[in-house]
């Protein structure tokens, strides 16, 4: 609107990606050019509430058992600082329970090892950061930050049909 946030103006810290945009915002997937950082996709598993504000999905975690339960709570920002989250590939035994003693986990946007038995949530995927365009990248995790957002932008075709089944994928066809 008048006198907003205009690209011209926009400086490093508007454009650049803010921990609170974790399962939220994609920040891979931006326009080249001007509007870098201005324009964002919604990342795989996001969803916008009645409120407008965006909710990312989190496995619930039983305290009395340490296990993760089925539960799947949808948090804002603002909800998820509360709460300490492990990371979705952290090893777990058939119950659901963590397998190592320390887990690699963030609380309020910080990435650490803390005990398993402070964990509250668990990721529900590791796509979940980042959009459905980027997630199907093949080895995302290996390329370099500027092809990945060339190959994000390329907005990949998803086909319908299993008569020419690729021998190869990215998990999200």
């Amino acid at each position: 609107g008048p006198g907003g946030l205009t690209r011209e103006r926009a400086q490093m810290e508007v454009r650049d990606v803010h921990y609170s945009h974790y399962g939220r915002m994609c920040p891979i997937e931006t326009p080249e050019g001007p509007n870098i950082g201005l324009i964002n996709s919604l990342s795989s598993y996001a969803r916008v509430n009645e409120f407008g504000f965006i909710e990312t999905p989190y496995r619930k975690v039983d305290l009395d058992t340490n296990s993760i339960t089925d539960q799947i709570d949808y948090l804002t920002a603002d909800e998820e600082d509360s709460y300490v989250v492990a990371q979705a590939n952290s090893r777990l035994d058939e119950n659901g329970r963590f397998l190592d003693d320390e887990v690699v986990c963030r609380f309020r946007g910080n990435n650490t090892v803390m005990a398993k038995e402070k964990m509250d949530y668990m990721d529900v995927s590791p796509k979940q950061v980042v959009s459905a365009a980027t997630a199907c990248i093949p080895f995302l995790e290996n390329d370099d930050s500027n092809r990945a957002l060339m190959g994000a932008n390329m907005q990949p075709f998803l086909e319908n049909d299993d008569s020419n089944r690729a021998l190869m994928g990215a998990n999200m066809q």
